[in-house]
């Protein structure tokens, strides 16, 4: 088994190249945008990982509708565990558990009131559960005793989607932090239902896909995540969406007339606090995106507990084009690896 003995500073030493002395020299071509000062030295295999960090960004998994004999809406999910490894940066290989083989696991977008049902099947080497962060009976919490499903064997939750908002999902198996680490989670966005709030219906509309106001926006989910490559508990790796640098070495293409939104939800382990900051702008915030008027307004920098997420909304549209970074502004998470890029046209 290979172990690593470095410690953090060893990997940034080793993986990332700076302007300092003694560190790893690379080629122009493996850093086209070197914002940030930092960036990884060749290029990950998305196509190995079986998913892409920037196809993340707007991946929807709607599952399959269907309209029960009451009225009722059905929207159905199939998720399965599976023991794969990822390459989190060039080279650097994780040994992970997943959702449907991704880190993070699909992104799940239903809307209000519908009833959820999620057939869970464990193809991994360990027990494992799906908790949702929602509201739902105890005997679909997904947690020890309530839905914990045995290698090889399978389990159905149903629930309504309740509240609206931006959620997630995880592991609840124990060793919690181990089953949360190893990559068991994922974003579970639940989409207002306008008809239930006549009050702020434009402001539901645009936040319900498909619907023309949401087409107005341009939205993405980020999921901010790290990687204890030693086991020793503490991260050596950090991201958005799992792969160190990747929205810096690729920029998110924006539009510069069309409002951004993002659902962020910070799932990192081994430490107690992630935070989002964006240069050059500021944005309206919707904690647990659970309100349709903003909790916090005008702010540039938000800061999230694990399990914590919310919704960001900001425009562009009297900027200049350009690049405009956005990163955790913990300094040491931004050097190892959660450094991004927005590129505005």
């Amino acid at each position: 088994m290979l172990r690593f003995t470095l410690d953090r500073r060893g990997f940034l030493g080793r993986l990332l190249m700076t302007g300092g002395a003694g560190v790893v020299p690379v080629a122009a071509a493996a850093t086209p945008h070197d914002h940030g000062g930092n960036a990884t030295v060749g290029a990950v295999d998305h196509a190995a990982n079986g998913f892409d960090p920037h196809e993340i960004l707007t991946d929807w998994e709607t599952g399959t509708v269907e309209t029960l004999p009451d009225g009722r809406r059905l929207r159905r999910f199939e998720i399965t565990a599976v023991d794969r490894e990822i390459e989190i940066a060039p080279g650097l290989i994780f040994p992970a558990w997943t959702y449907n083989g991704r880190v993070p696991g699909p992104t799940l977008r239903a809307t209000e009131g519908e009833l959820i049902r999620i057939e869970f099947i464990n193809s991994g080497s360990h027990v494992h559960t799906m908790h949702f962060h929602g509201i739902h009976s105890a005997r679909m919490d997904g947690v020890p005793g309530a839905g914990e499903v045995a290698p090889g064997e399978s389990f159905t939750y149903e629930f309504t989607a309740r509240p609206y908002g931006c959620h997630l999902y995880h592991c609840h198996s124990q060793p919690l932090k181990r089953h949360i680490h190893k990559g068991l989670y994922g974003a579970f966005i639940v989409d207002p239902d306008p008809d239930l709030h006549p009050e702020a219906r434009a402001v539901a509309e645009g936040r319900l896909l498909g619907h023309p106001r949401n087409a107005e926006w341009q939205e993405m989910v980020i999921v901010m995540n790290g990687f204890d490559m030693n086991f020793d508990d503490e991260n050596e790796v950090y991201a958005a969406n799992s792969i160190a640098f990747a929205y810096q070495d690729r920029p998110i293409p924006v539009e510069r007339s069309r409002p951004v939104r993002i659902y962020l939800v910070n799932v990192t382990e081994f430490d107690p606090i992630n935070s989002f900051h964006m240069h050059a702008n500021f944005f309206d915030y919707y904690d647990h995106g659970t309100t349709l008027t903003p909790t916090l307004r005008t702010i540039d920098t938000v800061m999230l507990c694990q399990a914590q997420r919310g919704i960001i909304e900001m425009s562009f549209a009297e900027h200049e084009p350009g690049l405009y970074m956005f990163h955790a502004h913990q300094s040491e998470f931004a050097e190892l690896g959660w450094m991004s890029l927005l590129e505005v046209s």
